[in-house]
Order: structure tokens, then C-alpha cells, then sequence
């Protein structure tokens, strides 16, 4: 829990599938002069002690629930990552007036991660574009959980309905999708996405961040939400990384060079 602060909504960041809240750590930094930063271990996960079992999605949602009420927090921003996407979505769905609104960095699940096979190649993938710098974050985290507890999360993870459950978002929803996470559908689905939105649902794209842009692109994720949070515009484009789901505007044709009067 970062330091306090006074007078603002507090942003509680959840961590994605068999690893710990570290990861999370440098954008929660990024945003922690905003307001309260709060980024715990779910049940088995990390520092926090275990279940007996790997508990499920809706059973992690009310355990988040439990958690915001021993520190008496009544309203929060959910900033949810891959499977902290779906706790999220289903904490909002379950409890709508104890969330100010949800971020959703690359939400898991859905049809685009169906069948569990083409998952695991879809991960694998993400894996090769992840910065080398995340694995000794990371790697102490999957082993900590343990390949028995993997395969029935993963797979309830994957058959996860994240695509209407946002459609249907009962707060003020952000989701952001790294233009290189193989695990997000392909960019035109994610401007198909942008069409169907509702008006409380906004979508933006980060170039060149992979699944876990939270700890690859702090930078950019926090600038995203800083400007939803403040109901600003998001910017269509910031130094060639970030783009939001507004196609840029069309340039004007070059003019055709004077032609010169013969004499």
C-alpha cells in the first residue's frame, strides 16, 4: 500500500494469472500522486498465504471484495491486468457502487484464447516478446504457485466471457491493448470493439507493449489512465508508442509544385 492520499478515489491494482502484485509495481508508481496506490497478493498468490486450492474468478472477486472492506475502502479504480481483467469486470458486475470505474490492461479470456491449446501457443508467444527483465520478476511467482494449481485456472481463465462482460460494464470502464500482445484480438477487432463500445467504455491501443504493459510500458499505461481519470482526451498518438482507438486525421495532399510561366 503506497502513502496516503487525501481527498481521492484509491486505485487498487489486481495481478494476472499465477503471479504476484510486483510486476504491477512500476505503474502503481507512476500513479501513486494521484491517489492511495494499494496493490495486494491475491489468496496463493505471492506473499499471501495459500487456499488449500487455486481458487476461481468469482471466488478471487469476492475475496478483493473482503479485501477493500478489512482496509475500509468503500469506492475504489480497479486497474485490473490479463486475469485481474475478468476480477475486475466481476467485482464491478457483483458490487457496482463500491467501483468508481475499472482499467482493464490487456483483459484475459474469451473466444480469442479458445481452445486451450492455441492459449498456450498464444503465451508462449508473449513470452519471446516480453523484455528479458520481467522473467526474474516473474519466474519466482509462477514457481511459488505451482504447475498443479496452472491448468484448471487457466483454462476457466480462458473460457471467461471478458469480451460481453465488458460490453455490459455497469461503471465507467478503460480497457488499453498492447499492439504486440498475441493474447488481444488483432486491431481490427479491437476498432470493431470501439464501435460497439457504450459511451462509458473508452479503448486505446499502446504500440509495442506485450501482455504485461504494466510493468514494460509504466510510462505510457499510467499516462493512458491519467487522462480517463481526468476526462480528458485521450492523445491519438505520444512519441510513436501510444494510440488510441480515434484514427488520426487524414493529411491534406501535398500541393503540386508552381508551374513556371514560359517566356
Amino acid at each position: 500500500m503506497g502513502p496516503e492520499v487525501s481527498d481521492a478515489i484509491p486505485l487498487v491494482h489486481v495481478h494476472g494469472f499465477a503471479v504476484s502484485g510486483r510486476y504491477l509495481l512500476p505503474t502503481a508508481r507512476k500513479l501513486a500522486h494521484r491517489a492511495t496506490a494499494i496493490v495486494p497478493d491475491l489468496p496463493g498468490y505471492g506473499r499471501s498465504a495459500a487456499w488449500g486450492h487455486a481458487l476461481g474468478i468469482s471466488s478471487l472477486a469476492w475475496i478483493l471484495l473482503e479485501i477493500l472492506d478489512t482496509l475500509d475502502l468503500e469506492r475504489v479504480f480497479l486497474i485490473g491486468n490479463s486475469m485481474g481483467g475478468p476480477i475486475s469486470l466481476e467485482v464491478a458486475h457483483n458490487a457496482p457502487e463500491r467501483v468508481a470505474g475499472i482499467v482493464l490492461a490487456s483483459p484475459a479470456g474469451g473466444m480469442h484464447n479458445q481452445p486451450l491449446g492455441r492459449a498456450l501457443v498464444q503465451l508462449a508467444r508473449d513470452v519471446r516478446r516480453e523484455g528479458r527483465h520481467l522473467i526474474p520478476v516473474m519466474l519466482p511467482d509462477y514457481l511459488h504457485f505451482g504447475p498443479l494449481n496452472a491448468p484448471h485456472l487457466f483454462g476457466e481463465l480462458m473460457r471467461f466471457p471478458s469480451l460481453e462482460r465488458l460490453l455490459r460494464t455497469p461503471v465507467p470502464t478503460l480497457a488499453v491493448i498492447g499492439g504486440r500482445d498475441p493474447l488481444m484480438p488483432p486491431p481490427w477487432r479491437v476498432r470493431e470493439l470501439g464501435r460497439l463500445a457504450p459511451p462509458h467504455l473508452k479503448v486505446a491501443v499502446i504500440d509495442g507493449a506485450a501482455h504485461a504493459m504494466n510493468f514494460s510500458h509504466p510510462g505510457e499505461l499510467a499516462h493512458v489512465i491519467g487522462c480517463w481519470l481526468d476526462g480528458r482526451d485521450i492523445p491519438p498518438a505520444m512519441n510513436a508508442h501510444l494510440r488510441s482507438r480515434r484514427a488520426p486525421a487524414t493529411p491534406a495532399p501535398p500541393r503540386p509544385p508552381p508551374r513556371r510561366r514560359s517566356r
